[in-house]
């Protein structure tokens, strides 16, 4: 059996999410990351596969005190980005812009949203509920975790292929990507958007959209 790697690299991200035509919209999101191209024997024929870069698993605590784990978004689209609640400069920007993508799809059960704190000593299992209950939004819809701190930076860098790190130069002393990430239901990454831009957060909207209908067709075709 032999492996051949294929790479998407990070910062090239954002600009496959970026044309929006009508065109675009019409196909199927691509799946972002690295990917292996397995070749394999059967009935002595080679064949093909393709295996995508997955979220890794994972287990947290979300503001409720309740575990959240892979199986929390078991058969779901979710979206996911990483904050602060002491964030001085863009995360107050990127709720604003996450609660319209909430209220766009409050209502649809196959959609949630995961949100990391970057600073877990700070931002207790209390401070998340209260930062919960003053954006008004469901602990069932939009999952406020904390926990290990490098276990929460390993999964930014490895699963979600984002920054999220203490960093003592920068503003409130972490640095973190302001991307909302689109995780589809087979936990592999669909999109990645700038979330302190509001087009891009358009964007996301959209492809929300398109990949329910993706499943939607699927299950029509099978």
């Amino acid at each position: 059996m032999r492996t051949i790697l294929s790479y998407v690299t990070t910062g090239m991200l954002f600009v496959l999410l970026a044309c929006n035509s009508e065109k675009a919209s019409k196909e199927k999101l691509p799946v972002l990351g690295q990917h292996q191209y397995v070749e394999k024997t059967v009935d002595n024929q080679t064949i093909t596969d393709t295996v995508f870069h997955k979220v890794a698993d994972f287990s947290f605590i979300d503001q409720d005190s309740t575990v959240v784990t892979n199986n929390t978004f078991e058969n779901k689209i979710y979206v996911t980005d990483f904050f602060f609640t002491s964030c001085p400069t863009i995360c107050p920007v990127m709720k604003k812009e996450m609660l319209r993508v909430y209220e766009a799809f409050k209502d649809n059960n196959q959609v949630l949203f995961l949100s990391h704190t970057i600073d877990p000593q700070y931002d207790t299992v209390a401070l998340l509920h209260d930062y919960a209950n003053r954006l008004g939004v469901s602990s069932d819809k939009w999952h406020f975790v904390t926990g290990d701190k490098e276990a929460i930076y390993d999964m930014g860098l490895k699963s979600y292929m984002v920054t999220a790190m203490e960093d003592e130069s920068s503003p409130g002393g972490f640095i973190h990507s302001g991307a909302f990430i689109l995780v589809d239901k087979e936990r592999r990454i669909r999109g990645m958007y700038d979330g302190t831009v509001k087009e891009q957060v358009d964007v996301l909207i959209n492809d929300i959209h398109r990949l329910l209908n993706e499943y939607d067709h699927g299950k029509a075709s099978s």
